[in-house]
């Protein structure tokens, strides 16, 4: 019995070296190397470089790198030799070969590093889609589950002065209980999406950190940073030089530094998206950072902004790389996309259907941009599989822990047209109550779908009333239901005494088809659909909102349609190639309108 138990202790100890740490709150922020750039690629599609011919976990695969030592020696595989992949990117658009693969391909990284003795040294991945399993010179630091959010690794063992070498094993086959799951309307792309990095940090540095506004209040506000030790009176200076404020913090026995501070800020709007300049030193560590300061709350059927009534002038964005195809990751991505949205009149954007990079949320936040940030529980979720719930959770976690920072996010989303049954309500419930746990100071939504009754009576009937803070809801009258004609009949019941955002309407067009307007696939069509749609959503009680159905037309196995969609869904107001479509001046006279409405 003791030799199980002590089996168990190592065992455990084993896999307590392949686990994530805490993520490292503003890695741009810190000092880093890149590991962007140039990465070896070995495509896998029967994992022979993981398991061995009976399914056992090898125990020297690929993440070994191994070079034959002498001419006799069997290696079948050379990483070294393989192709060449830009990281960050998406295999599907950089290999034509890869375009609908879902597998495992293997990526390799040599990168050279002078270690220092004092310092700890953190792998730092953006995203990876979607399960990945991460090696440094050979071994295992650790792995991780979901396309969308950031996670690290404490690599100091591992690595050493001199070359070094990094492998991560990418999987982005779907599967019944993920999140998402198996069947979605957006492309499944694979590959390491986003931006690598080694940060240098000490040895006990700055892990965390939270500087906003507190619930309610314009002028209170909540500082706390964590340490990632727990000792007990560590000094940390807080300053935002502007505000003249410079104070002393000192740690608890959890690492924990917290305090109040009476504040008058320039409140940040999509107008002023004022920025402060922050710092925290603590003894062997600093951090700089822009922080923004906002108040966000409902009242009624109403939103405010520092408690000014406002609407939501929005659209919905996917991310896709403009003027090209593949993953949008970059501040140049981000700068463009957005540009668009702000010529158009908007204030705001759903950044759908899951987090999108950190780029994209900093940039808005200078570009006076509110954002809905959303996690992807999306359609059919094995809503009874626990398994499921707690990867939610995570990725919902990880979501929040990253962007509670960013002023501009107001409203974090945990779900997008789900079935209603007894086990989602009590699934998304936990999720909507864990978010509050996490950040109380935003808004909670999720984008709902409506019933249909008789007479074009159209009523929002969904449980999950009572666990958010907006209703929202998506419906797609002269597209998928009814026609452009219909809209002028329907009515709409909303019996909530809550704002209302429309989190989805719109319809196809290929840029530069033209015709009748009652011919689908045409401008002509999308334009009359927008035209109706607004004319009808404007009659809705509570209407606080809008975000149409998309900014840009965006790829998807699910269109399959020759000549028309060829593997884009074309909803896009704007096309990929930045040509935008006549429904766009619609919106954008529609958002003049509401812009002058609630100045």
């Amino acid at each position: 019995m003791k030799k199980i138990l002590l089996l168990l202790l190592i065992l455990l100890s084993l896999d307590g070296l392949a686990q994530e740490i805490p993520l490292l709150s503003n890695i741009y922020g810190r000092d880093y190397q890149s590991l962007n750039g140039k990465w070896n690629y070995v495509v896998d599609p029967l994992e022979n470089g993981y398991y061995g011919y009976r399914l056992e976990v090898l125990k020297n695969g690929f993440f070994k790198n191994r070079k034959a030592q002498h001419p006799g020696e069997l290696v079948e595989y050379n990483l070294d030799t393989s192709p060449i992949m830009d990281i960050p990117s998406d295999w599907n658009m950089k290999d034509k070969q890869l375009f609908f693969y879902e597998g495992t391909v293997w990526f390799k990284k040599d990168f050279e590093l002078n270690k220092k003795p004092d310092k700890k040294y953190i792998l730092y991945f953006g995203a990876v889609s979607y399960d990945a399993k991460v090696y440094v010179n050979g071994e295992k630091v650790g792995e991780h589950v979901g396309s969308f959010t950031p996670f690290n690794f404490d690599v100091t063992g591992y690595v050493k002065s001199g070359s070094n070498f990094v492998v991560v094993k990418v999987d982005n086959k779907r599967h019944k209980d993920n999140v998402p799951t198996l069947n979605k309307d957006w492309w499944n792309y694979g590959g390491i999406t986003r931006e690598v990095m080694l940060a240098e940090v000490s040895g006990a540095y700055i892990q965390d950190y939270f500087v906003q506004l507190e619930k309610g209040s314009a002028d209170n506000l909540k500082v706390w940073v964590r340490l990632n030790d727990n000792k007990v009176n560590q000094e940390i200076t807080f300053s935002i030089p502007e505000l003249k404020i410079r104070t002393t913090l000192k740690t608890n026995e959890n690492g924990l530094a917290e305090i109040s501070l009476k504040v008058k800020p320039q409140l940040w709007t999509p107008e002023n998206p004022k920025l402060y300049d922050i710092n925290i030193a603590a003894p062997e560590d600093e951090v700089s950072d822009q922080i923004a300061f906002r108040t966000i709350e409902t009242q009624g059927k109403e939103i405010l902004l520092n408690g000014k009534h406002i609407f939501l002038r929005g659209v919905s964005i996917h991310e896709e790389a403009p003027y090209s195809q593949g993953r949008a990751w970059s501040k140049e991505h981000a700068r463009t996309l957005l540009t668009w949205a702000k010529e158009m009149g908007c204030n705001y954007v759903r950044l759908a259907h899951y987090p999108h990079n950190e780029n994209m949320v900093r940039e808005a936040e200078k570009m006076g941009l509110m954002v809905w940030s959303e996690i992807p529980v999306y359609w059919t979720i094995s809503f009874e599989n626990e398994a499921t719930y707690q990867n939610a959770q995570r990725q919902l976690h990880d979501m929040i822990y990253r962007d509670k920072n960013r002023a501009n996010v107001i409203i974090w989303s945990i779900a997008n047209e789900t079935p209603h049954s007894d086990a989602r309500d009590k699934f998304l419930s936990r999720l909507a109550t864990y978010a509050r746990t996490q950040d109380n100071t935003r808004l909670i939504s999720m984008a709902m779908e409506v019933t249909e009754a008789p007479n074009n009576l159209n009523r929002l009937d969904d449980n999950m009333n009572e666990y958010v803070d907006i209703i929202s809801f998506n419906q797609y009258v002269g597209w998928y239901r009814a026609t452009n004609e219909d809209a002028r009949k329907m009515k709409w019941e909303v019996p909530y005494n809550k704002p209302v955002i429309i989190s989805e309407f719109g319809g196809d067009a290929l840029k530069g088809l033209h015709g009748d307007k009652t011919e689908r696939w045409t401008e002509e069509y999308q334009e009359e659909l927008y035209i109706r749609n607004l004319e009808m959503l404007d009659q809705i009680d509570g209407l606080s909102g809008l975000s149409p159905w998309i900014l840009v037309d965006f790829l998807s196995p699910r269109r399959q349609l020759p000549r028309i969609q060829d593997w884009y869904n074309r909803k896009g107001l704007v096309s990929s190639w930045g040509e935008k479509k006549k429904a766009y001046k619609v919106m954008q006279d529609y958002y003049q309108k509401k812009k002058m409405q609630f100045q």
